[in-house]
């Protein structure tokens, strides 16, 4: 499951592509149209502009807007960013990958192999779908 800070990651993400014209949003009116924490929402948009997906202006007139286009955020880094893994287990994670304590032979492993499937068909959705796809359906 996406955890609380990825889903309202990508309502910020999403609230921001859709005022892309403006120059820039306050968290305020993100965090009041999504019922979001003001203190939870900073640190999330402070850990997307880190990523490169965010710009920020202080003062007059200040607020985040996005710095890539909507078709350039995949949302496997988004999730990744914010949450770790996609994989559903460590031993078949791609970018942090760890072995199971109670797995005696990951090569003769079942569910090894099932879900590396399941990581595999995830990802080559979440690869491929971007806040683009968010804001077509949106």
């Amino acid at each position: 499951m996406l955890s609380k800070k990825t889903k309202y990651a990508l309502h910020a993400l999403t609230y921001l592509g859709k005022h892309k014209d403006e120059k820039t949003v306050l968290i305020h009116d993100i965090a009041e149209e999504h019922g979001i924490s003001h203190k939870f929402l900073e640190n999330i948009l402070l850990e997307l502009k880190k990523a490169g997906m965010l710009g920020s202006k202080k003062g007059k007139g200040g607020g985040y807007y996005l710095i890539k286009e909507p078709k350039d955020i995949p949302l496997s880094k988004v999730i990744r960013l914010l949450d770790g893994p996609i994989a559903l287990l460590p031993c078949v994670s791609l970018n942090y990958y760890e072995p199971c304590a109670e797995c005696k032979n990951e090569a003769q492993c079942g569910i090894n192999k099932v879900m590396i499937q399941v990581r595999d068909e995830t990802l080559k959705i979440l690869e491929n779908k971007t806040l683009e796809d968010i804001l077509k359906t949106g």
